[in-house]
């Protein structure tokens, strides 16, 4: 693969990237939003890191300790390695994060295999992913995004990063790769016409 257009790549990912003697090329595209969102009857409108990272850390589990009606809050997780999973381990940091809600599924030959859960819209449920995902990817009836620290994640506030969780992704190159219509297409998507696709996509062009 010459590039892939991505978040910043895991430290997992760097290292197995080192394993093949692989050095990553990151240049950034535009400005994206790590996001939680509520089904659209909780009445919860934001939440703060702390309050995040008690529920995924299994700390809080009833939306009445996060100031919402009471009920057993659902916490949906992503699957190990995928980007959305990525962003949540390094929001939490250090902690441990809860068992996520899992489902039986029938694997190859008849066999069952666990996997991490998809995200339900249940009313107790909350999940999480990248604002272009949870807004252009996906049918978004019945969410609703949440602020963070009070501060919503609207275009305007990622781009003047004052939404605590906005971030630059990136088109994601070899170092020493010498392909010259990588190098243009790259050079392309951070001129004006690319940066407007950027826009039209849904994500935040670089100012």
């Amino acid at each position: 693969m010459d590039i892939i257009f991505a978040p910043a790549p895991s430290s997992n990912q760097r290292a197995e990237a080192e394993d093949l003697s692989v050095e990553f090329e990151l240049t950034p595209l535009g400005r994206e939003a790590f996001v939680f969102f509520v089904n659209e009857t909780n009445p919860i409108q934001s939440l703060t890191h702390e309050q995040l990272r008690s529920i995924y850390t299994g700390q809080v589990t009833d939306w009445a300790e996060v100031g919402s009606e009471s009920g057993t809050i659902q916490a949906f997780q992503r699957p190990e390695g995928s980007g959305s999973q990525t962003a949540l381990q390094q929001f939490i940091g250090e902690a441990e994060l809860m068992d996520p809600p899992a489902e039986d599924r029938v694997a190859g030959m008849g066999g069952i295999i666990t996997e991490t859960a998809d995200y339900r819209n249940h009313p107790q449920a909350i999940g999480y992913s990248f604002r272009f995902f949870a807004t252009e990817m996906n049918d978004t009836d019945g969410i609703r995004l949440l602020a963070i620290d009070g501060v919503e994640p609207t275009r305007e506030n990622i781009a003047n990063d004052t939404y605590p969780l906005s971030s630059e992704f990136y088109a994601i190159t070899r170092v020493g790769e010498d392909d010259e219509n990588v190098a243009t297409l790259v050079e392309w998507m951070i001129g004006p016409e690319g940066q407007t696709i950027v826009e039209r996509t849904g994500y935040v062009a670089n100012e």
